[in-house]
């Protein structure tokens, strides 16, 4: 039983586990690209913004846990209606959140940069790439939340697809803005929302085109209010978790940053390395969280236990 659930659990965390690894190469390419073409300045620019980009969307990431726990115990417990109501609730928090994320990013772009001591031949190109790479909140939020539900139905390979064909547009749109266009940090930060709309539509579509409880109808989008209360329940403490993980974060580079730019992007490039080892580990988190969802749903407690000692003893081999 054990050793059937083991193999379970792997085919479900090795996609997650790419996934990551691709967003992250992804990320990387913004960070090559401009510090081959444009320079270290630039490249001190995007990557000093990581930290605080995640301490402004951590809570909204947290709720899209929330979000794939509630599908994937009500998806367990066979209350197709409970999933219907997530998914539809799901993606109207995800567009409201992103809407009010772009305003949020774009007014404490600055004033957070300057309180983090960026460095004055760098706030600047700061600031613009923060600006930009916040008008595609509502893509990104869309395709967190549009991922998290087809994670719950247990689905990972999907998303894994889509952010493949988005990773790929992100990099050739990286070279070609700033290659030819001569458009620095701006061309980057564009790329990344184009690629990102990409993922969010596709995801979408795949959910529109679903049979069953998952499919989405704009028709029917509404908060359900016990959905809404169940994701919140779970997806604050995560977003606050989040968020506190986030702030240590934001005073490590505030301490980078008072050495400058040249200091600022190599820990740039090691901080892309240093984040492999995580989402490989967050891959067995995210795994837990829905196997653990469904079987509660499900009642079947004695695979909550074993999921949990599982995916313990995966995530001590993988780490070590």
């Amino acid at each position: 039983m054990a050793v059937h659930l083991l193999g379970k659990l792997l085919r479900f965390s090795v996609p997650l586990m790419l996934s990551g690894i691709l967003q992250l190469l992804f990320n990387a390419a913004d960070i090559v690209v401009v510090g081959r073409f444009t320079g270290s300045e630039a490249m001190a620019a995007v990557g000093s913004t990581s930290a605080l980009i995640n301490l402004i969307i951590n809570l909204f990431v947290g709720i899209s846990v929330g979000a794939n726990v509630v599908v994937a115990r009500n998806y367990g417990a066979r209350d197709y209606d409970g999933v219907h109501g997530a998914v539809h609730t799901s993606v109207l928090t995800a567009l409201i959140g992103g809407v009010f994320l772009i305003f949020v990013g774009i007014a404490l772009a600055r004033p957070l940069l300057e309180l983090m001591g960026t460095p004055d031949n760098v706030i600047d190109q700061s600031v613009l790439y923060m600006r930009i790479y916040f008008v595609g909140m509502p893509s990104f939020m869309l395709y967190n939340f549009g991922s998290a539900i087809l994670r719950g139905i247990g689905d990972t390979k999907r998303p894994l697809y889509f952010l493949t064909l988005a990773g790929v547009i992100n990099v050739f749109l990286n070279l070609f803005f700033v290659i030819v266009f001569h458009m620095g940090v701006a061309g980057v930060a564009l790329a990344t929302i184009i690629s990102q709309t990409v993922s969010a539509i596709l995801v979408l579509l795949c959910l529109m085109k679903m049979e069953g409880p998952c499919h989405l109808d704009f028709k029917h989008l509404k908060f359900h209010l016990n959905q809404l209360g169940q994701m919140l329940r779970i997806g604050l403490p995560a977003g606050l978790q989040g968020i506190v993980f986030s702030l240590s974060n934001v005073l490590i580079q505030s301490s980078v940053n008072s050495f400058g730019d040249v200091f600022m992007s190599g820990n740039a490039a090691a901080s892309n390395l240093e984040g492999f080892v995580y989402v490989c580990l967050n891959a067995f988190h995210q795994s837990a969280v829905n196997f653990v969802g469904q079987n509660a749903g499900a009642k079947q407690y004695h695979r909550v236990r074993q999921t949990l000692w599982i995916c313990l003893g995966c995530v001590t081999v993988v780490g070590l």
